[in-house]
């Protein structure tokens, strides 16, 4: 064995962890081709021959993560951060219901203890739109602002990076940014203003990516946006910010760490994907199964199988709500590199097709699907597919998340794994499947129409997506439980 590898190996997955989120606190990405500096766009991107030419599959994997500050108590240092960047002017963005909540509360005071001035903008769609994103890039582009800065769930982060985006470049249109093939996908090579944000929910990870993501109206599509750039500079994970959230938010958003995990453990391998791009600039941000992702996951799934329903189960049980806060970020910054596949996919034709169905504890004001459980919802019948090429892996999964595992046969891995996630489910009481949600067998070639275009994240699944694959994935997701 690599004596290299024999020392890693040596080391606990925990230390690991801890030294590398310290590396990437301290040492922010200097990379031309993705920091947040500018790239002098009149070089054109040039290729050197070098002894991988003759191969056409990738051969390198990136990784990428904003400053990240851990704390209970840490939002209190926002003002402070805004200081020391020079920013004196900011927009926060939040929603109407945070705005009533402590962490709001808590971040306001701390601007307004350094004296940093803010607007609010409360206007975030849970769930966003094409039209919700325009209306915070209006607002955005009315003040000079200095500084933005978002407080909430994966919404209100996604709605402020885009709005950052468009404060950099207003003369350019909607979809010059979108990704491909839907939009340009056009580089961002202009320095934005800076963004910190404070996670409230532990779920997204958005707070470590630079993807943001919105229901298309004037295509009837669920795509967006995914550049490096628009990772925030800083993000501040305060554990108490999450207290606030209602039930239904923490299991969703639970469910949407497991599957960030999952699905990031059980992608393509970066070394498998195609086309192996001729210069780094062109490397795509979301790479494929790599050893630094598969830490960061394997991680992520301990600490929910340890925390996850203690978290909802304990109204007290602060320590596990912390923990999640935790698992969520290391799960973001995993997938970051790494991506995510079917899961996700799938699920915005879900949520960007709902019917009629409102949840409790999100806003009734129009129908949504929540994030999380569109995510969740087909993951027992997608992990059955993965398991037929990739068995070991599903079955190394299953353990993490407390199946037991011995003696489990290669042909049984599929089972093991969605029967532990369906008995996960059933205890935290998720809808009964895609009947529950209002849909039907007849929207199946609906749904599979709209899922195929998110390329993105299918090419990361680590076998041929197909049509029949979905409708068969979809039809077994209608009833998830016996």
């Amino acid at each position: 064995m690599n004596r290299g590898v024999r020392i890693i190996k040596e080391l606990s997955r925990r230390e690991i962890v801890r030294e590398t989120l310290h590396a990437i606190a301290g040492s922010p990405c200097r990379c031309p081709a993705h920091s947040s500096g500018i790239l002098n766009s009149s070089i054109p991107p040039r290729h050197r021959q070098t002894s991988s030419d003759s191969i056409t599959t990738d051969y390198a994997y990136e990784t990428f993560s904003p400053s990240v500050r851990i704390g209970k108590g840490a939002t209190r240092e926002v003002g402070m951060d805004f200081v020391n960047k020079g920013v004196k002017r900011v927009l926060l963005f939040t929603d109407k219901n945070l705005i009533k909540l402590l962490p709001f509360k808590a971040t306001a005071d701390a601007l307004r203890a350094d004296n940093v001035e803010f607007d609010v903008f409360s206007e975030v769609r849970i769930e966003p739109t094409e039209k919700s994103f325009r209306e915070a890039i209006h607002r955005a582009q009315m003040r000079q602002y200095e500084g933005f800065l978002a407080v909430g769930g994966g919404s209100v982060m996604d709605t402020a990076k885009v709005a950052r985006l468009f404060d950099a470049y207003p003369e350019k249109d909607f979809f010059d940014f979108v990704n491909k093939p839907v939009g340009k996908g056009e580089p961002i090579f202009k320095q934005l203003k800076p963004l910190i944000c404070i996670p409230t929910t532990s779920g997204t990870g958005s707070e470590t990516t630079g993807v943001a993501i919105c229901q298309m109206e004037s295509i009837n599509a669920k795509t967006g946006f995914s550049n490096r750039a628009l990772c925030a500079n800083l993000a501040i994970v305060d554990p108490l910010n999450a207290l606030s959230m209602p039930k239904n938010v923490a299991i969703y958003s639970g469910f949407d760490v497991l599957c960030h995990a999952l699905e990031s453990f059980t992608n393509i391998r970066y070394d498998n994907r195609s086309p192996k791009p001729l210069n780094p600039l062109h490397r795509p941000q979301h790479q494929g199964a790599n050893p630094i992702s598969d830490i960061w996951a394997v991680e992520t799934l301990k600490i929910i199988n340890d925390n996850f329903l203690g978290s909802i189960e304990s109204l007290f049980d602060q320590e596990s709500s912390a923990q999640m806060s935790f698992a969520s970020l290391l799960a973001g910054i995993g997938f970051s590199s790494s991506g995510v596949h079917l899961c996700h996919a799938i699920s915005f034709a879900l949520s960007g097709s709902v019917k009629d169905y409102c949840p409790s504890d999100y806003s009734n004001d129009h129908p949504i699907i929540p994030h999380g459980l569109s995510v969740v919802m087909t993951a027992p019948a997608v992990f059955k597919e993965v398991a037929l090429v990739a068995p070991d892996r599903c079955i190394q999964l299953a353990g993490l998340i407390g199946a037991n595992t011995n003696n489990i046969k290669t042909e049984d891995a599929g089972r093991c794994l969605s029967d532990q996630l369906c008995k996960i489910m059933n205890r935290l009481e998720i809808p009964n499947g895609l009947k529950s949600l209002g849909f039907s067998p007849e929207d199946i070639p609906m749904l599979v129409e709209k899922t195929l275009p998110q390329e993105r994240i299918t090419r990361l699944y680590p076998n041929k997506v197909t049509s029949s694959l979905l409708e068969r994935i979809l039809l077994n997701s209608m009833t998830v439980y016996n």
